[in-house]
Protein backbone atom coordinates (compact mmCIF):
# COMPACT_ATOMS: atom_id res chain seq x y z
CA UNK A 1 0.00 0.00 0.00
CA UNK A 2 1.12 3.53 -0.59
CA UNK A 3 1.48 6.08 1.94
CA UNK A 4 2.79 9.73 2.57
CA UNK A 5 5.43 10.15 5.47
CA UNK A 6 4.16 12.83 7.78
CA UNK A 7 6.46 12.34 10.87
CA UNK A 8 8.89 10.25 12.07
CA UNK A 9 11.89 9.98 14.24
CA UNK A 10 14.30 6.63 15.67
CA UNK A 11 12.85 4.24 13.16
CA UNK A 12 9.06 5.06 13.79
CA UNK A 13 6.70 6.99 11.06
CA UNK A 14 3.89 8.06 10.97
CA UNK A 15 2.53 7.41 7.56
CA UNK A 16 -0.88 8.51 5.63
CA UNK A 17 -1.78 5.57 3.82
CA UNK A 18 -4.00 5.33 0.65
CA UNK A 19 -7.24 3.74 2.48
CA UNK A 20 -7.04 7.01 4.65
CA UNK A 21 -5.85 5.26 7.82
CA UNK A 22 -2.90 7.02 9.37
CA UNK A 23 -0.42 4.35 10.39
CA UNK A 24 2.65 3.86 12.87
CA UNK A 25 5.29 2.40 10.56
CA UNK A 26 8.63 0.99 11.20
CA UNK A 27 11.65 0.38 8.86
CA UNK A 28 11.71 -4.04 7.68
CA UNK A 29 15.02 -4.71 8.87
CA UNK A 30 15.77 -1.66 9.65
CA UNK A 31 17.71 -0.50 6.38
CA UNK A 32 16.42 0.97 3.09
CA UNK A 33 18.50 0.54 0.12
CA UNK A 34 19.80 3.77 -0.78
CA UNK A 35 22.80 5.01 -2.37
CA UNK A 36 24.10 7.25 0.21
CA UNK A 37 23.76 7.02 4.17
CA UNK A 38 21.36 9.47 5.65
CA UNK A 39 21.05 10.17 9.50
CA UNK A 40 17.64 9.73 9.17
CA UNK A 41 16.38 7.87 5.53
CA UNK A 42 12.91 9.19 5.78
CA UNK A 43 11.26 12.63 5.91
CA UNK A 44 8.47 14.53 6.30
CA UNK A 45 6.97 13.97 2.20
CA UNK A 46 8.35 11.05 1.28
CA UNK A 47 6.00 8.84 -0.56
CA UNK A 48 6.44 5.14 0.52
CA UNK A 49 5.44 1.65 0.20
CA UNK A 50 4.05 -0.44 3.18
CA UNK A 51 2.74 -3.22 4.38
CA UNK A 52 0.15 -3.39 6.74
CA UNK A 53 0.48 -5.25 9.73
CA UNK A 54 -1.58 -8.46 10.08
CA UNK A 55 -2.17 -8.45 13.58
CA UNK A 56 -2.95 -4.72 14.53
CA UNK A 57 -4.32 -2.76 11.51
CA UNK A 58 -2.91 0.86 12.46
CA UNK A 59 0.32 -0.59 12.18
CA UNK A 60 2.94 -1.01 9.35
CA UNK A 61 6.40 -1.85 7.27
CA UNK A 62 7.96 0.24 5.32
CA UNK A 63 9.14 -1.81 2.14
CA UNK A 64 10.45 1.12 -0.10
CA UNK A 65 10.99 4.29 -0.78
CA UNK A 66 9.25 6.19 -4.14
CA UNK A 67 11.87 8.13 -5.97
CA UNK A 68 12.30 11.85 -4.41
CA UNK A 69 10.91 14.96 -6.82
CA UNK A 70 13.79 16.58 -4.58
CA UNK A 71 15.00 16.78 -1.01
CA UNK A 72 16.36 19.28 1.34
CA UNK A 73 18.95 18.45 3.87
CA UNK A 74 21.70 19.42 5.50
CA UNK A 75 24.82 18.30 7.06
CA UNK A 76 24.49 16.98 10.40
CA UNK A 77 27.61 17.53 12.15
CA UNK A 78 26.90 14.94 15.20
CA UNK A 79 25.98 12.27 13.24
CA UNK A 80 28.52 12.69 10.57
CA UNK A 81 25.87 12.52 7.42
CA UNK A 82 23.48 14.37 5.87
CA UNK A 83 20.16 14.68 7.73
CA UNK A 84 16.80 15.01 5.51
CA UNK A 85 15.12 17.77 6.23
CA UNK A 86 11.90 17.18 3.79
CA UNK A 87 10.72 15.26 0.26
CA UNK A 88 9.16 16.21 -2.70
CA UNK A 89 8.79 20.35 -1.99
CA UNK A 90 7.06 22.68 -4.15
CA UNK A 91 9.22 25.31 -2.13
CA UNK A 92 11.19 25.94 0.55
CA UNK A 93 10.36 28.76 3.03
CA UNK A 94 12.98 30.26 4.68
CA UNK A 95 12.08 32.16 7.60
CA UNK A 96 14.26 34.96 9.31
CA UNK A 97 13.35 38.14 11.37
CA UNK A 98 15.21 41.46 11.17
CA UNK A 99 14.97 41.09 15.27
CA UNK A 100 14.45 38.83 18.57
CA UNK A 101 16.76 36.55 17.33
CA UNK A 102 18.71 39.29 15.17
CA UNK A 103 19.36 38.94 11.86
CA UNK A 104 21.64 36.20 10.22
CA UNK A 105 21.91 36.58 6.46
CA UNK A 106 24.38 34.20 6.09
CA UNK A 107 22.11 31.22 7.27
CA UNK A 108 20.05 32.53 4.41
CA UNK A 109 23.17 32.25 2.23
CA UNK A 110 24.10 28.72 2.87
CA UNK A 111 20.73 27.33 2.90
CA UNK A 112 19.84 29.43 -0.28
CA UNK A 113 22.59 27.39 -1.76
CA UNK A 114 21.88 24.16 -0.40
CA UNK A 115 18.51 24.78 -1.83
CA UNK A 116 20.38 25.23 -5.41
CA UNK A 117 22.10 22.66 -5.65
CA UNK A 118 19.44 20.46 -4.49
CA UNK A 119 17.06 22.19 -7.24
CA UNK A 120 14.52 23.17 -4.99
CA UNK A 121 12.86 26.96 -5.14
CA UNK A 122 13.37 29.43 -2.05
CA UNK A 123 10.91 32.01 -0.80
CA UNK A 124 12.69 34.33 1.44
CA UNK A 125 9.96 35.08 4.72
CA UNK A 126 11.19 38.23 6.99
CA UNK A 127 8.82 37.29 10.15
CA UNK A 128 8.41 40.19 12.21
CA UNK A 129 8.48 42.68 10.54
CA UNK A 130 7.02 44.89 13.07
CA UNK A 131 9.89 44.51 14.95
CA UNK A 132 11.93 46.42 12.06
CA UNK A 133 9.87 49.45 11.61
CA UNK A 134 10.40 50.25 15.41
CA UNK A 135 14.12 49.94 14.39
CA UNK A 136 13.23 53.43 12.23
CA UNK A 137 12.30 55.29 15.70
CA UNK A 138 14.37 53.36 18.31
CA UNK A 139 18.01 54.67 16.81
CA UNK A 140 18.64 51.52 15.18
CA UNK A 141 18.56 53.00 11.05
CA UNK A 142 21.34 52.00 10.10
CA UNK A 143 20.77 48.20 11.07
CA UNK A 144 17.25 48.61 9.24
CA UNK A 145 19.07 50.24 6.11
CA UNK A 146 21.04 46.79 6.40
CA UNK A 147 18.60 44.71 6.33
CA UNK A 148 16.53 46.24 3.57
CA UNK A 149 19.69 46.54 1.08
CA UNK A 150 20.32 42.61 1.85
CA UNK A 151 16.35 41.86 1.45
CA UNK A 152 16.65 44.12 -1.93
CA UNK A 153 19.52 41.79 -3.14
CA UNK A 154 18.20 38.76 -2.60
CA UNK A 155 15.02 39.95 -4.33
CA UNK A 156 17.06 41.85 -7.34
CA UNK A 157 18.43 38.02 -7.58
CA UNK A 158 14.82 36.68 -8.56
CA UNK A 159 14.39 35.09 -4.96
CA UNK A 160 10.60 36.21 -3.42
CA UNK A 161 11.07 37.92 -0.87
CA UNK A 162 8.39 38.60 1.69
CA UNK A 163 8.19 41.27 4.70
CA UNK A 164 5.00 39.71 6.89
CA UNK A 165 4.27 39.79 10.60
CA UNK A 166 2.45 37.00 12.29
CA UNK A 167 1.83 39.54 15.51
CA UNK A 168 0.15 42.42 13.47
CA UNK A 169 -1.15 40.47 10.19
CA UNK A 170 1.43 42.33 7.84
CA UNK A 171 1.76 40.32 4.58
CA UNK A 172 0.02 37.41 5.64
CA UNK A 173 -2.68 37.39 2.95
CA UNK A 174 -0.05 37.18 0.00
CA UNK A 175 1.94 34.67 2.02
CA UNK A 176 -1.35 32.40 2.50
CA UNK A 177 -2.22 32.81 -1.05
CA UNK A 178 0.96 31.82 -2.38
CA UNK A 179 1.03 28.66 0.08
CA UNK A 180 -1.93 26.79 -1.42
CA UNK A 181 -1.89 23.90 -2.83
CA UNK A 182 1.71 23.64 -2.50
CA UNK A 183 3.72 21.42 -0.13
CA UNK A 184 6.43 23.97 1.50
CA UNK A 185 8.68 23.22 4.14
CA UNK A 186 9.55 26.14 7.02
CA UNK A 187 13.09 26.07 7.80
CA UNK A 188 14.77 28.65 9.92
CA UNK A 189 16.64 29.36 13.03
CA UNK A 190 15.12 28.69 16.75
CA UNK A 191 12.99 31.49 17.75
CA UNK A 192 11.87 33.02 14.42
CA UNK A 193 8.20 32.16 14.85
CA UNK A 194 8.12 29.21 12.71
CA UNK A 195 4.95 27.44 14.50
CA UNK A 196 3.21 31.30 15.63
CA UNK A 197 3.24 31.79 11.76
CA UNK A 198 1.08 28.26 11.12
CA UNK A 199 -1.31 28.74 14.21
CA UNK A 200 -2.00 32.54 12.44
CA UNK A 201 -2.53 30.78 8.97
CA UNK A 202 -4.69 28.20 10.34
CA UNK A 203 -6.83 29.34 13.97
CA UNK A 204 -7.96 25.84 14.15
CA UNK A 205 -4.19 24.57 15.07
CA UNK A 206 -2.33 25.36 17.85
CA UNK A 207 1.62 24.56 17.46
CA UNK A 208 3.71 24.71 20.63
CA UNK A 209 5.58 28.39 20.32
CA UNK A 210 8.81 29.49 22.70
CA UNK A 211 10.25 32.37 24.15
CA UNK A 212 14.07 33.85 23.63
CA UNK A 213 16.92 33.23 25.56
CA UNK A 214 17.70 36.82 27.49
CA UNK A 215 21.33 36.07 27.20
CA UNK A 216 21.86 34.92 23.53
CA UNK A 217 18.43 36.30 22.03
CA UNK A 218 18.30 32.29 20.38
CA UNK A 219 14.57 30.34 20.59
CA UNK A 220 14.68 27.21 22.37
CA UNK A 221 13.60 24.15 20.50
CA UNK A 222 9.91 23.70 20.29
CA UNK A 223 9.82 21.64 17.39
CA UNK A 224 11.29 18.48 17.80
CA UNK A 225 10.81 16.61 14.90
CA UNK A 226 9.92 17.56 11.41
CA UNK A 227 5.98 17.42 10.33
CA UNK A 228 3.90 17.45 8.00
CA UNK A 229 0.30 19.51 8.53
CA UNK A 230 -2.56 20.10 5.97
CA UNK A 231 -3.90 23.27 7.27
CA UNK A 232 -6.84 25.01 6.33
CA UNK A 233 -5.73 28.23 5.17
CA UNK A 234 -7.76 31.32 7.54
CA UNK A 235 -10.80 32.33 5.25
CA UNK A 236 -10.19 36.00 6.70
CA UNK A 237 -6.46 36.02 4.54
CA UNK A 238 -8.33 33.77 1.10
CA UNK A 239 -10.79 36.41 0.98
CA UNK A 240 -13.27 34.89 2.55
CA UNK A 241 -13.32 31.86 0.35
CA UNK A 242 -13.65 28.56 3.32
CA UNK A 243 -12.03 25.77 2.65
CA UNK A 244 -8.73 26.56 0.72
CA UNK A 245 -5.81 24.23 1.76
CA UNK A 246 -1.69 24.21 1.93
CA UNK A 247 0.93 21.79 3.30
CA UNK A 248 3.17 22.58 5.42
CA UNK A 249 6.32 20.70 6.66
CA UNK A 250 7.03 22.44 10.04
CA UNK A 251 10.91 21.57 10.46
CA UNK A 252 12.69 21.69 13.78
CA UNK A 253 14.54 25.42 14.75
CA UNK A 254 18.41 25.45 13.30
CA UNK A 255 21.15 27.18 15.20
CA UNK A 256 24.02 26.10 12.72
CA UNK A 257 23.34 25.20 8.81
CA UNK A 258 25.78 23.06 7.30
CA UNK A 259 26.02 22.50 3.88
CA UNK A 260 26.54 19.10 2.64
CA UNK A 261 27.95 17.74 -0.67
CA UNK A 262 28.87 21.21 -1.65
CA UNK A 263 32.88 21.66 -1.93
CA UNK A 264 34.68 25.41 -1.61
CA UNK A 265 35.51 24.97 -5.09
CA UNK A 266 32.04 24.89 -6.30
CA UNK A 267 30.03 26.97 -4.08
CA UNK A 268 30.20 29.54 -6.44
CA UNK A 269 28.09 27.82 -8.88
CA UNK A 270 25.67 27.70 -6.20
CA UNK A 271 25.56 31.83 -5.99
CA UNK A 272 23.29 33.06 -8.51
CA UNK A 273 24.98 35.79 -9.65
CA UNK A 274 28.75 34.17 -9.38
CA UNK A 275 27.67 31.66 -11.98
CA UNK A 276 28.60 33.81 -14.82
CA UNK A 277 31.67 34.70 -14.71
CA UNK A 278 32.56 30.70 -13.47
CA UNK A 279 35.45 29.38 -15.79
CA UNK A 280 35.87 33.29 -17.40
CA UNK A 281 38.98 34.12 -15.30
CA UNK A 282 42.78 34.23 -16.28
CA UNK A 283 43.18 30.89 -14.30
CA UNK A 284 39.69 29.34 -15.52
CA UNK A 285 38.46 27.01 -13.44
CA UNK A 286 41.45 26.68 -11.10
CA UNK A 287 40.70 30.59 -10.19
CA UNK A 288 40.41 30.64 -6.35
CA UNK A 289 38.21 34.23 -6.99
CA UNK A 290 40.34 35.48 -3.48
CA UNK A 291 43.06 37.64 -5.34
CA UNK A 292 44.02 36.23 -8.62
CA UNK A 293 44.37 38.85 -11.45
CA UNK A 294 41.97 39.01 -14.39
CA UNK A 295 39.82 37.25 -12.31
CA UNK A 296 36.09 37.33 -13.52
CA UNK A 297 34.55 37.20 -10.26
CA UNK A 298 36.46 39.49 -8.73
CA UNK A 299 36.08 42.16 -11.67
CA UNK A 300 32.61 41.76 -11.33
CA UNK A 301 32.47 42.54 -7.80
CA UNK A 302 34.35 45.88 -8.58
CA UNK A 303 32.10 46.61 -11.40
CA UNK A 304 28.51 45.99 -8.95
CA UNK A 305 27.58 42.74 -10.85
CA UNK A 306 27.75 41.05 -7.94
CA UNK A 307 27.39 42.90 -4.25
CA UNK A 308 30.53 43.08 -1.65
CA UNK A 309 27.76 41.84 0.77
CA UNK A 310 27.40 38.33 -1.22
CA UNK A 311 30.82 38.23 -2.02
CA UNK A 312 32.07 38.45 1.35
CA UNK A 313 29.16 36.16 2.51
CA UNK A 314 30.48 33.48 -0.22
CA UNK A 315 34.19 34.15 0.44
CA UNK A 316 33.21 33.19 4.75
CA UNK A 317 31.38 29.86 3.52
CA UNK A 318 33.89 28.85 1.25
CA UNK A 319 36.51 29.12 3.82
CA UNK A 320 33.87 27.68 6.64
CA UNK A 321 33.91 24.34 4.47
CA UNK A 322 37.77 24.54 4.03
CA UNK A 323 38.39 24.79 7.76
CA UNK A 324 35.11 22.43 8.80
CA UNK A 325 34.24 25.17 11.19
CA UNK A 326 31.14 26.97 11.02
CA UNK A 327 29.49 29.31 13.11
CA UNK A 328 25.98 29.84 13.55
Amino acid sequence: MKGLVTAGTNNLFSVECEDEVLRNCTIKGKVLKSDKQYYNPIAPGDMVEIEVDSLNDKKGQVLSLYERKNAFLRWNVKGRCPQLLASNLDNLILVTTPDEPPFRPRFIDRALAQAEHQGITPVIVCNKWDLAEEMQTDGREELFEQIERRLSIWEKLGYKVLKISAKSGEGLTDFAQFLENRLCAFVGQSGVGKSSLINVLDNSCVLKTGSLSKKYGRGSHTTTKGTLLHIVLNESLMDGIIGRKANIIDTPGIRRFVLDDIEADDLALYFREFEPFIGKCKFGLNCKHISEPDCAVLNAVKNGDITEERYDSWARIAEEIRTGSWSD
